[in-house]
Parts: C-alpha cells; structure tokens; sequence
C-alpha cells in the first residue's frame, strides 16, 4: 500500500501512519519528475480547507499518475466537510483517475480565528476520532467501495464557498500573520512549511506561497507567531505525531542545506 498525505500540525500524519502503508509526503514529491505510482492499494489523506483541499494537494493530483486494483481518499476535517469528497471523487475523475471508497473524518480544527484550541481539544472524546477511524480503516481492508454523496444544500453552500475559499486561499494568508518579541529565529516555522513559504534571517519572511495550514503558528516552539483575531493563544499539534516528524515531511528547504 502507498499512501499520499498532506500534513501541517500532524492530524493526517497520524491517520496516514496508522494504515501502516509506505508514507510519500506530498510536499516532498510534488516536484519530482514523472509522477507515476503503482501498487496494489493506493490511498491519499488530506485536510479539508473550505470544503476543499489544500493548493498543493490539487496541483499533485493534476500532475500525478497512478495504478492499483484499489484506491481511497480520507478528509479530515474540523467543523464540516460539505461536499468535498464527493467533488474529489469527480476531480480525479476529470483527470483519468479514481478513488474507488473516500471518507472524511472529523477530527480537531486548527483554524485559529475560528476556534479556541482549549475547547476543540476539550470537545475530542465526543469526536470519536479512533471508532470513526477503525471503522475507515475496516473499510479500506475489505476493499469496500464508496461514492461521496451530499445533499443539495451542501451542494449549493459548497459551490458558494469555492470562490470565497479562492479569495482566502490565495497565496497571500501569510500577511495576516505578526511575528512578537519571542523569536528565537529557531528557524521551526521554515522547516515545517510545505510551501517553502518562510525564510528566516535577521528576521521571519513570509513570501506569497502560503497554503493556509497554519503550521508555521501552531508548531512554533515559542508562540511566537500570531494571528489577527486568533480565539486563544493555545497551539496545536497531534500528540501522535512528532515534530521531528513534521519537520521530515514538510522541510523544503533541505536541498539548500538549511
């Protein structure tokens, strides 16, 4: 089984390593040449941002190949899903691809303007994070096929969303963020950018590449970085997941020696 995954503050890295698959971080491949893929089980993990998915995930699944008796897609997501992953399901579609099962799974909200992190931790036992995942996972075992579905409000309030989603997701999220006194210039937030977005010297710089996954501000070591209008000052990374590990994952600046 290969298992493709885009991760920021470690929710999709700990669902991708609990499928015990060979893990390719998305980040890491994008830009490799000739993106094509072959095994008997291929999945992807994603979060959902704006009942969609993250730029960077788009762009590999418009560059990216791949061959297997059976393929899935898991979302997760924080608040709600709309119509996402039946909009996946018909993206690859377009593109010569297939998921044949996709879920999504509800875990915590990173989103900071949104929600305090105190409470969305206090609200994960009601979740049912790890019944709703094993029942995911029996899923993908017995090879199950499953088309998204979605009513037609959340059709509607979905295809609203794409072009505010658009607007916010725009490369630019960046220049809402204040970098405070506590910077050690640790470099943390350059290293766990996906974008290489960060580049950090006399002082943080933020350039227009933003994917809006908000790992830069959630993993910084010394909260250091902000947001406008943040609900809370507590900070979020999935305890299963490591630093270290999200610093693997994400690093593009390794071929700079940085």
């Amino acid at each position: 089984m290969t298992v493709f995954y885009f991760t920021s503050t470690g929710n999709c890295l700990a669902v991708a390593k609990k499928l015990d698959g060979n893990l390719v971080s998305i980040p890491q491949a994008i830009d490799t040449q000739g993106l094509h893929f072959q095994d008997d089980s291929i999945g992807l993990v994603f979060p959902i941002y704006g009942f969609g998915w993250p730029k960077m995930v788009q762009k590999f699944l418009q560059k990216a190949t791949w061959e297997a008796d059976y393929s899935f897609a898991i979302g997760t997501y924080g608040n709600l899903p709309g119509a996402a992953m039946m909009n996946l399901q018909n993206f690859v579609k377009n593109h010569g691809q297939r998921f044949d099962y996709a879920a999504s799974l509800l875990m915590v909200d990173n989103y900071l303007p949104g929600f305090d992190m105190n409470a969305q931790v206090a609200k994960l036992p009601e979740k049912r994070v790890d019944e709703h995942l094993a029942q995911i996972m029996a899923d993908i075992q017995n090879r199950r096929k499953q088309n998204a579905t979605a009513g037609l409000g959340w059709k509607a309030v979905t295809a609203l969303m794409k072009p505010a989603a658009g607007l916010i997701l725009n490369g630019k999220q960046a220049r809402q963020y204040t970098v405070d006194e506590n910077c050690i210039r640790c470099r943390v937030c350059a290293k766990v950018c996906p974008a290489g977005n960060i580049t950090v010297s006399e002082k943080v710089v933020f350039a227009e590449q933003c994917e809006g996954c908000l790992g830069c501000v959630h993993l910084c070591p010394q909260n250091a970085i902000h947001m406008r209008h943040e609900k809370s000052a507590a900070r979020w990374r999935n305890p299963e997941v490591s630093l270290n590990e999200l610093i693997a994952a994400n690093n593009r600046q390794k071929e700079a020696g940085k």
